[in-house]
């Protein structure tokens, strides 16, 4: 398989368009369009009956003693996890593109509804969901993409991986409420082939203009 994207090119930086978050010089950090990017893949092996897409960041901090501290750096060698920005399943086997802002549109805060999307498709809760349990005003359940925000004082640039999954089944065996691990664990033993583009996204004022290129 192979997938591609109008909105940002393979290990290039992301545009804030497709953020969650972008640079503010006063508070840090301001809300930005949230739009889903552009995909578009092919080379689909034979016997696909859906695809499931997801996006998810690997350079996640482990511990949050530093993170978005005033005079204090998340440092680029601390151990990182997986964080899930986009969840979605039960896509046709007749589809070959997403659009641009065809899922997300804005930030919507306490969260976009789920898990029922447009085009009979399904779409988990991504990590938004327990990053902001304990925020007064933006808990929820999130559901499908919330795009990058990654700390503003973090050291290393973080890459975000967007993979399409060639599946042997119409349907997910997900009932309910799901997670990207959940969905990622049901996908195992039907994945025909898999597709991923990664791009990069930093809120270090001090990085930013690394990402150029």
């Amino acid at each position: 398989m192979k997938l591609s994207s109008l909105s940002f090119a393979d290990q290039a930086c992301i545009p804030e368009l497709y953020a969650f978050g972008k640079i503010d010089s006063q508070n840090h950090v301001a809300l930005a369009d949230n739009l889903n990017p552009h995909l578009v893949w092919d080379e689909v092996p034979a016997g696909t009956l859906s695809f499931a897409v997801i996006c998810h960041d690997p350079d996640v901090p482990t511990r949050p003693d530093d993170v978005n501290q005033e005079g204090r750096e998340v440092p680029a060698d601390l151990p990182r996890a997986d964080f899930y920005h986009w969840v979605l399943v039960d896509l046709a086997a007749d589809k070959r593109e997403i659009a641009e802002g065809e899922y997300s549109n804005e930030v919507v805060p306490r969260g976009k509804g789920g898990p029922l999307t447009p085009h009979e498709t399904r779409q988990g809760t991504n990590d938004y969901t327990g990053w902001f349990a304990a925020d007064r005003d933006m808990s929820g359940q999130y559901f499908g993409y919330d795009g990058p925000c990654p700390p503003w004082n973090d050291a290393l640039i973080h890459r975000y991986v967007f993979t399409v999954y060639a599946l042997d089944v119409d349907k997910l065996p997900l009932e309910g409420v799901f997670s990207g691990p959940q969905a990622v664990k049901a996908m195992q033993g039907h994945v025909l082939g898999q597709a991923s583009l990664t791009g990069t996204y930093t809120l270090n004022p001090a990085l930013a203009p690394k990402q150029v290129g």
